[in-house]
């Protein structure tokens, strides 16, 4: 039989934080209209303090700061660490287009690394990579995955550089029971809309160190270090030139209502996902993306790498086809793919980092120079559930992968 959309089960419906928002945002909403306190500079306890106090809690680490996207969390969190004109800072070549751009914004390189099998950074990167200009490693965990921190870590201390958590895509994804983010000497999070939870936009900053906890809060707000941030620390440090990146209380209501459902989403996806994964996980030709802490998954995104760039196109057209969802979540790219990095522009000249090399794409930031990655960004199907789906869901997702195997003659059967 011919298979069409209208002959398979409809497509379920996708979706995380956003498909869960209801009567608990509704209500730190009104209570923040209520109150007409819309900034978080109050004599009360604000829903940003809150919101704040939460994520340290839940993430292990002393200090957390809310900003207005990822992005901007990105921005203050490498201003936090000092990195400046003339430095370099290691990103995974695979990555979304904030880790190049919040690293030029500062006016430091962004220096292209290898991915491996996890789709983060592969170990030996780092070391390869480093020199004497080099001030961070951004380590990014991928789409609810913890990245490999021990070996990370290991070899970032070993050349003396920051590490930067970018946990954008995977808050309340864990590595050895430890919180993304809560490991390096920095991380973020952010709560745009596509994200795990979400307010819409939004993001925040987190550290257990107090120096970058401060100078964090100055850069995200025009260098003031205001009495209301006095409870969690008192300043050492004094005013600079900052930005401004404050978040505001109706977002921090959303975000802090969505906050308290991040365990419901981690484990409905978990659930959902280990009950595909054991149907499919023996069919050859099918390797899994390596989860350094299957524990540790957030478990709403299935990868499996196919044997060449044609067999995974015609796996993912059949399973479009049987109405599986089977188009990535996430706009993560090859850094040296995109525009921005292709004509190396900045907002002015005067600002680029790139001005030193003579010839573009310069060695580092060319197809050629990442076979590694390469090899492995055409090859692979990505499988998003989401908080809607259901147990039938699930089983028509394995059933459809099954079948698709045994037509593209992977299977064993």
């Amino acid at each position: 039989m011919l298979i069409t959309p209208q002959t398979v089960r409809p497509r379920p419906k996708l979706g995380l934080g956003a498909a869960l928002i209801g009567e608990e945002e509704e209500a730190l909403l009104l209570q923040a209209v209520r109150s007409k306190r819309l900034n978080r500079y109050q004599e009360e306890e604000t829903l940003c303090a809150a919101l704040e106090r939460e994520v340290c809690e839940r993430m292990g680490v002393k200090y957390a700061l809310a900003v207005t996207s990822g992005t901007a969390a990105l921005e203050v969190a490498l201003a936090a660490l000092g990195v400046g004109p003339g430095d370099e800072v290691i990103i995974p070549a695979w990555s979304w287009v904030s880790c190049f751009t919040a690293v030029v914004r500062l006016g430091a390189l962004p220096v292209l690394a290898e991915m491996d099998e996890s789709f983060s950074l592969a170990s030996g990167e780092i070391r390869r990579l480093a020199n004497e200009r080099t001030k961070a490693v951004m380590i990014m965990h991928y789409q609810g995955v913890a990245a490999e921190m021990e070996p990370l870590l290991a070899e970032a201390r070993e050349v003396g550089l920051a590490v930067l958590e970018d946990g954008a895509q995977s808050p309340g994804a864990r590595y050895h029971g430890k919180a993304v983010g809560s490991m390096g000497d920095i991380g973020i999070y952010s709560f745009q809309i596509q994200k795990s939870i979400t307010s819409g936009e939004g993001g925040m900053v987190v550290t257990s160190d107090p120096a970058l906890y401060e100078r964090a809060v100055r850069m995200h707000d025009l260098g003031f270090y205001r009495p209301h941030f006095n409870p969690n620390l008192e300043p050492r440090g004094s005013a600079f030139c900052g930005g401004q990146y404050r978040m505001s209380e109706l977002t921090a209501a959303v975000a802090l209502a969505q906050l308290r459902k991040l365990e419901t989403i981690r484990s409905h996806c978990r659930r959902l996902s280990a009950r595909i994964d054991s149907r499919i996980a023996e069919l050859p030709g099918l390797t899994p993306r390596r989860i350094p802490d299957p524990e540790g998954d957030s478990g709403f995104e299935i990868y499996r790498f196919l044997p060449d760039r044609e067999t995974a196109m015609a796996f993912r057209e059949r399973l479009d086809a049987r109405n599986v969802n089977c188009a990535r979540m996430t706009g993560t790219y090859c850094q040296y793919a995109r525009d921005y990095c292709k004509n190396r522009a900045v907002y002015t000249p005067a600002a680029s980092p790139f001005a030193r090399f003579e010839t573009w794409p310069a060695q580092g930031y060319r197809p050629v120079d990442f076979p590694r990655t390469e090899s492995l960004i055409g090859r692979f199907i990505s499988l998003p559930l989401g908080v809607l789906y259901t147990d039938e869901d699930a089983d028509h997702i394995a059933e459809a992968i099954l079948e698709t195997a045994q037509e593209l003659g992977l299977s064993n059967s």
